[in-house]
């Protein structure tokens, strides 16, 4: 990858792993979004599967989080889980929170955001062609993960993701680094006319967004939406990076729903707020 490139490709062996220069240059954050290479599973879910729900061996999705969090530099019981149901909800992590959906049960549902301030806990959000959105207050010391798919998308996670970074801990939308990390792009995105009528909804200029290519459908540029919600939502152009990465056109190593008819594993975003030195 060139060194202006929105995101870092790293090879630690088998393991293949995604960092982003906009957070790490925030110098606070621990984070990486994973792909296919390097974990334990097997068949349709190789290698590197994320998600103790669709039906991979939880032997094998906890080994995967082993690797990972070596990687990351964090604990396996530091994580905490969504449990995305395609909603805009999100949840403020807490101390009781650490450990669920990992060594914890969830006693939560409909949850694709996760903040917190607290230092060391990984925050996951999971992915097969969603847009990922991480987010660092370099400021305040807050992190966050948010999960937008066509429908969390039009209803605006990131905006609502944003609000409650600011409503709770007093973060600046001005502050803010965000990353749009790699998902399925326009060209490989085909929607219809109710996916058209939500985007309308939200008010954005649809300019660039929409590309029709029979009535009724149209190919849709979810980074760009994305990307224009959170600058509508405070943000500054140079605060926010968006990845090249199409995951279906990657697909060889980025596990894609629409390149494999849902027959795949689960990629993870995860961003830990460093603990300050003494």
């Amino acid at each position: 990858m060139p060194t202006d490139s929105p995101q870092r490709i790293h090879d630690e062996g088998a393991l293949r792993y995604i960092t982003f220069p906009l957070l790490e240059t925030c110098g606070v954050t621990r984070h990486l979004f994973s792909t296919r290479k390097g974990g334990v599973s097997t068949g349709q879910y190789a290698e590197m599967n994320l998600s103790f729900r669709n039906g991979d061996r939880e032997e094998a999705v906890r080994r995967n989080y082993e690797i990972l969090c070596a990687a990351v530099g964090l604990s396996p019981d530091r994580l905490v889980l969504s449990r995305q149901t395609h909603t805009a909800n999100v949840r403020v992590v807490r101390a009781d929170d650490i450990g669920k959906g990992i060594t914890r049960p969830c006693d939560y549902d409909d949850v694709d955001g996760l903040i917190t301030d607290l230092p060391e806990v990984g925050l996951v959000t999971h992915f097969a062609d969603c847009v990922p959105l991480l987010f660092c207050d370099p400021v305040r010391k807050v992190v966050a993960t948010s999960h937008a798919g066509w429908r969390g998308t039009v209803a605006e996670i990131g905006r609502v993701t944003v609000e409650k970074m600011r409503d709770v801990f007093g973060c600046d939308p001005a502050d803010l680094r965000a990353v749009i990390g790699p998902s399925i792009h326009a060209c490989c995105y085909e929607v219809d006319e109710p996916v058209r009528e939500g985007l309308l909804a939200t008010g954005l200029p649809t300019d660039g967004l929409l590309t029709p290519t029979a009535p009724g459908h149209y190919r849709l540029d979810l980074q760009e939406t994305n990307r224009r919600i959170l600058l509508r939502a405070g943000l500054t152009e140079n605060h926010i990076a968006v990845s090249d990465l199409c995951t279906c056109c990657h697909s060889d190593f980025l596990h894609s729903h629409r390149a494999t008819a849902g027959r795949r594993g689960i990629l993870a975003a995860v961003i830990a707020l460093r603990a300050e030195k003494i």
